[in-house]
């Protein structure tokens, strides 16, 4: 059995609360958790770039005309994405031994960082909106949306080639959502078969969108941002952030899911003679399939 020292009390107390912080990080997001999402473990800094690849394209040959095979070069795209972003939430325990105790505390000094980290994620994704040049925007601003617009939107990233099979998204504010549930074919009963919007508040599926309302759609003048898109059309690159050196009066853990990682630290501050603990994120969006994507205006 090995020894107990504070050495491995102190990283005992940093994998506790990585373990906590990352699934409630993960479960405040939204578009963090519908876009591509690119994590590798290795150690970067704030500035580098990373080139995350795109699938490239082929062309069927008729055999029965050529007669013989043609080996196609397939030249992968990529999109260059900065890492420039370092984000952190930092939050100081009095008494870490109480909050080890009593688990529900710990949470309530947590979450708050938690929600700070995942707010700036979503509102950095939901900002690349002037990135998707490909494709007509749809709308006007400070026009409520319509049966119409949902169509032509859902319309543009079928003629872009989306694939029919994938999950396709309407991110949307609050307003929006609101006007979509009142357009009565889409909410009652008689024309959809289940009434849900009325039901529920949620709009669900609808012209092959899983519709889905945010607080960080950006707006220009009052007028929303919305995004029609695939998950391809927007990445979210992270990279794992350097342990701090040992014997500097720090202990680090890293919290690692699904294509997302965060770096939890753990260092004493003498000025308040408690705890301090950081939770922090190195990362970069961008846009990744440029016609994979539709803004729709609000």
């Amino acid at each position: 059995m090995p020894n107990i020292t504070s050495t491995n009390v102190a990283q005992a107390i940093v994998k506790l609360v990585a373990s906590r912080a990352l699934p409630a990080l993960v479960g405040n997001l939204v578009m963090g958790n519908l876009v591509n999402r690119d994590f590798e473990t290795e150690l970067k800094s704030q500035g580098d770039v990373v080139s995350v690849t795109i699938p490239g394209s082929a062309k069927a040959n008729n055999i029965g005309e050529t007669g013989s095979v043609q080996t196609q070069n397939q030249n992968l795209g990529n999109a260059q994405i900065v890492l420039n972003t370092h984000i952190e939430s930092s939050f100081a325990i009095p008494d870490v031994t109480k909050v080890i105790a009593h688990p529900d505390l710990l949470s309530m000094y947590m979450q708050p960082a938690v929600n700070a980290v995942a707010e700036k994620i979503e509102s950095d994704l939901m900002g690349t909106w002037p990135l998707f040049t490909s494709n007509l925007a749809v709308g006007a601003d400070n026009t409520a949306l319509t049966e119409s617009v949902v169509d032509e939107a859902e319309k543009s990233l079928f003629d872009a080639k989306v694939p029919q099979t994938d999950r396709k998204y309407l991110v949307v504010t609050s307003k929006a959502h609101s006007e979509i549930r009142q357009i009565s074919r889409f909410s009652e009963n008689q024309t959809n078969g289940n009434g849900s919007a009325i039901v529920t508040g949620q709009v669900g599926t609808l012209k092959d969108f899983s519709v889905i309302r945010s607080q960080y759609v950006k707006s220009v003048g009052g007028a929303g941002r919305n995004l029609a898109f695939h998950r391809d059309a927007i990445a979210l690159v992270m990279r794992r952030l350097p342990i701090p050196l040992p014997g500097t009066g720090a202990v680090a853990e890293y919290a690692e899911l699904g294509n997302f990682g965060i770096r939890v630290v753990m260092s004493y501050q003498p000025n308040t003679l408690g705890q301090q603990f950081t939770v922090d994120a190195l990362y970069g969006v961008g846009a990744l399939r440029n016609s994979f994507a539709t803004l729709v205006k609000n």
